[in-house]
């Protein structure tokens, strides 16, 4: 007999939050993680991930990410870690930029409260941008942030004090099923379940390789920069959080100054990075790395981009259609299957959580998940 009821292997993100609504339901939990927890190696760290509801992603995302939004406070109320931090969110470009003309669709489809700016509006509003005049922008009051690391450390907490057995520094070299449950081999040794959950995030074409999965890992870099301006103009009780589309197609993002982020502004581009795996990841960031960015920025935003003060590199897992895979694994109907996030999953981490024991104890889930099946791809004509 199995010691375990599920397995959970890889506790970042989703599967922190796997292990927290698992043990939430009283099952027998053993969460496995070959890096400490709340850890820098894979896609949850940096100190800040963007959430936001009115989704220029896909409108059949906005259900999910109410719930989410739920789910945030729920954790913040169990855990007494404060996750959540609401600045209001622009989505800012041309009238026919995905980030303005899709979350429009969105907040429209699902009655989310929005506002639309344009540029005289936008600069009055917020004095640190400079749009152009064609620019127009979407602002979501309920728009915001959270701390992956801290939100990581809270599903970890919570789901200790319920019973989850929580072990680090275990490197899954590999598992098999039987009629009997799975099996999960590792360096120190093997472990048994009756089932057995997957989030492994980047190292995903290593652990889910019969799946054939086609997915791209791509190093990405987060910049922090020390504004030239007044760093109470960026303070997060002031400035909102951005996502910035500009004639290229090209969208970059900032978060405002924080307690965790040391005065300093974090920025990015999204979807612009180079092609790598989890274990060839080239985490050195060269002298200069940053200066498309600073361009980027400091016409859009000019006092935001003055001295780099640090540079982190982070991986995204992502698939052809930017939709993630979730579900049951087609050929081990006691495994079940979360990644391929494609740098936009981390503001669903607790639902993705809710839906993962939902599928382990039940079999279903009430939330719309079709559009992650992991066989669309092999099915394809």
């Amino acid at each position: 007999m199995s010691s375990h009821d599920v397995i959970v292997v890889g506790l970042g993100g989703m599967g922190s939050a796997a292990v927290d609504h698992l043990a939430r339901r009283g099952l027998r939990v053993l969460g496995l993680d070959r890096f400490p927890p709340a850890h820098d190696q894979g896609s949850s760290h940096g100190g800040s991930r963007i959430i936001r509801q009115a989704y220029f992603e896909g409108a059949d995302y906005v259900p999910l990410l109410v719930r989410a939004f739920e789910l945030w406070d729920d954790l913040e109320d169990r855990s007494g870690i404060e996750v959540r931090h609401r600045t209001g969110g622009l989505m800012i470009g041309a009238q026919d930029s995905l980030a303005v003309e899709g979350s429009l669709r969105s907040a429209r489809e699902h009655g989310l409260h929005h506002e639309l700016l344009d540029a005289d509006a936008l600069r009055r509003r917020f004095p640190t941008m400079n749009p152009a005049d064609s620019d127009i922008a979407l602002y979501e009051e309920t728009a915001g942030f959270v701390s992956p690391e801290r939100a990581v450390t809270a599903n970890l907490a919570v789901a200790a004090a319920a019973g989850a057995e929580l072990r680090y520094g275990v490197q899954v070299q590999g598992w098999t099923t039987d009629a009997h449950g799975v099996t999960v081999r590792t360096a120190d040794g093997v472990h048994r379940a009756d089932r057995l959950v997957i989030c492994p995030g980047a190292w995903a074409p290593a652990l889910l390789a019969d799946l054939g999965l086609p997915l791209v890992i791509e190093r990405v870099v987060q910049f922090w920069f020390q504004p030239t301006g007044s760093a109470a103009d960026f303070d997060e009780s002031r400035h909102p959080i951005f996502i910035w589309e500009d004639a290229d197609r090209r969208q970059g993002y900032a978060f405002p100054i924080h307690p965790e982020s040391d005065g300093t502004v974090k920025a990015a581009f999204f979807r612009d990075g180079a092609t790598c795996t989890a274990d060839t990841v080239d985490r050195v960031v060269a002298p200069g790395e940053e200066e498309p960015l600073r361009e980027f920025l400091l016409s859009k935003v000019p006092a935001l981009p003055g001295p780099l003060v640090r540079a982190k590199t982070c991986m995204y897992t992502t698939t052809p259609d930017e939709d993630f895979v979730i579900g049951a694994h087609p050929g081990h109907d006691r495994v079940t299957v979360a990644c391929g996030f494609s740098g936009h999953g981390f503001k669903f981490v607790p639902v993705i959580g809710e839906i993962l024991a939902d599928l382990v104890v039940d079999g279903v889930t009430g939330h719309s998940i079709e559009m992650f099946d992991p066989q669309r791809f092999s099915t394809r004509s």
